[in-house]
Parts: structure tokens; sequence; C-alpha cells
């Protein structure tokens, strides 16, 4: 069964909370929400209020290999990135965070388990 990105996103944050007592950093990840179906209006309200396309899912504000933070734009396994998300990621590289896309909410949890310097054992998720 394909997951949509959402369930995949839930995956994700269902996983930091499992683990944010044992690494305290997990507790600053966070969604951000500029993706969805919106009504012109509220389209219009969110864009005067900051929003703007493109920005990636996800973000970690914990530096860690010389880098600043870490976003992640997260795509169902079979979701494609768009110019505008292409765009910020590249952005957010140049300044000096890790700004990644991943396929699904296991390659998500790996490049954080990654950032983090969070063991995995044979079963998904678990640390050692």
């Amino acid at each position: 069964m394909q997951h949509t990105e959402e369930q995949e996103q839930i995956f994700v944050f269902a996983w930091a909370r499992l683990h944010e007592n044992a690494y305290p950093e997990l507790r600053l990840l966070h969604h951000i929400p500029n993706g969805g179906k919106r009504t012109k209006a509220e389209a219009a309200r969110f864009k005067a209020a900051g929003v703007k396309a493109g920005v990636p899912d996800i973000c970690l504000p914990v530096a860690r290999h010389g880098f600043h933070g870490l976003y992640i734009e997260l795509k169902a396994k079979k979701g494609k990135v768009s110019d505008h998300q292409a765009n910020w990621i590249f952005a957010l590289q140049q300044q000096g965070y890790q700004a990644v896309v991943c396929y699904g909410a296991e390659a998500a949890t790996d490049v954080i388990r990654v950032y983090l310097g969070i063991a995995r054992d044979r079963a998904w998720g678990e640390q050692q």
C-alpha cells in the first residue's frame, strides 16, 4: 500500500517522539505548513503572512557537522520535487544548511539519525 505524504510525515514525527527522551534535540523537529489545498482567500492571507512556495516540510534547527540545521522535503515514495522546492533546497544548502529530499518516512528518519549521530538497530527506528 502506498502511503500519502502526510502519512509518511506522521510516521516521522511518531518516530521522533519515541526517541526524544534519549535525543532531546528531536523536540526541536517541526513541520513547516506551507503545502496543502487552500481557497484563494486563504492562500492570499497565508502569502501576506509570509508563507512561501517550496519551503521544505521539516526543519531540525540543530547545528551538526558544520551545518546550521537540517531541512527535509518529504515526499511520498513516488512524489516529485517542484521547481520551487528544488530552488529552496539549493538556496538553503548555499546558506550552510543540510537540505535534502527524502522519499518516505524511513529515508527521512535515516537522514535525521545520521545527522544527529543516532545508531540504528536492525529493526527500523530502534536506537542502540
